[in-house]
């Protein structure tokens, strides 16, 4: 699948990475999914122990039947170091490696990591859909920024999480009796469109199936660099 190249370098200094997602913030587009959901990529990053190298993995998961048609990883060097907010400078360069492995073009990217629910509006999510050009979504397990109240124990359940008075997010009951996940639109869909999405690639774990498998995958590849 054909993705274009990053319109910017990824060694910046943190001044000068927080300065590009606050610019590059202005192009992210939230708006209902165009087409119907089927084919939903996960992606996730898992680090070797010196931490200079890292493995990503892309599973593509059909919606419909409930079954794996690609799985891929990519293997790279990191050209950032760890900073709050600043993930995506991080792991772009590998994501966007595995992403275009895939032959089939996802109708919808699903990351490890946050969209808009994130203090500059321009997540790991928001990052790597402007770029692909394709509508994503964050899902990640704990929570950056904002506040939320929990949502009642059923499967499904969800309330907003908001941050400077703004609701930026969603805290999502993906399994009954577990802890909730974050999900928030990157580019190309909206919130809801981002809740519904990852509720419909569940299937009984907390994260959602594609995503959990791409973080499985890259963990196991990165145990052997």
């Amino acid at each position: 699948m054909f993705i274009p190249a990053a319109p910017h370098p990824w060694d910046l200094t943190p001044a000068e990475a927080m300065a590009l997602q606050k610019e590059m913030a202005r192009e992210v587009a939230l708006l209902p999914l165009a087409k119907g959901l089927r084919f939903v990529a996960g992606l996730d990053v898992a680090f070797e122990r010196s931490g200079r190298g890292c493995a990503s993995a892309a599973v593509l998961w059909d919606v419909s039947t409930r079954c794996t048609l690609e799985r891929h990883h990519f293997v790279c060097e990191c050209p950032f170091p760890y900073v709050p907010g600043l993930l995506s400078f991080r792991e772009g360069p590998a994501l966007l490696g595995v992403l275009a492995l895939l032959r089939q073009t996802p109708d919808v990217l699903l990351f490890g990591g946050h969209g808009l629910a994130h203090p500059r509006r321009f997540g790991l999510a928001c990052h790597m859909g402007v770029i692909a050009g394709l509508p994503s979504i964050g899902c990640a397990r704990n929570l950056l920024c904002g506040r939320f109240e929990e949502p009642p124990a059923r499967q499904g359940a969800c309330t907003p999480v908001r941050h400077m008075e703004e609701v930026i997010g969603a805290a999502v009951r993906t399994r009954r009796g577990t802890r909730c996940v974050f999900v928030s639109p990157g580019h190309l869909i909206d919130l809801e469109g981002a809740v519904d999405a990852v509720l419909a690639s569940c299937a009984g774990f907390r994260l959602p199936e594609p995503l959990r498998l791409a973080r499985r995958a890259a963990r196991a590849v990165s145990r052997r660099l």
